[in-house]
């Protein structure tokens, strides 16, 4: 029993080193960019996903600035700080972190209708 133990080949996945990629902290976090109706024609544009190394307040100082909107940073307790921004400004929002460098462009989903 024991030799015949010895010779039964190991199960080997080819996918292992592909899921062990995709499963390690900060290879494939993904910034989500949505939109929420609110009520009649407003609508509200959520940035969820920086890392927390960067400044919310200054990038929500600088989103403000550069699309004429208001907005705030706002704290779940799920998510963790989140960005809200008034309008439907989703495109706008994508562009800018890519031009700023703050996220790839590869890193970034935009959600909603």
């Amino acid at each position: 029993m024991s030799e015949l133990d010895i010779q039964v080949p190991s199960a080997y996945d080819p996918f292992a080193d592909a899921n062990a990629e995709n499963s390690g902290a900060g290879s494939k976090d993904y910034v989500h960019i949505r939109v929420q109706q609110r009520n009649g024609r407003k609508s509200l544009t959520t940035v969820q996903g920086l890392k927390k190394e960067f400044s919310y307040n200054k990038i929500l100082k600088d989103l403000k600035k550069e699309f004429c909107c208001n907005g705030t940073v706002v704290q779940d307790p799920e998510l963790g700080q989140v960005i809200q921004l008034q309008g439907d400004q989703r495109k706008n929002v994508s562009s800018f972190l890519v031009q700023a460098g703050i996220v790839k462009k590869e890193h970034i989903k935009i959600h909603g209708f």
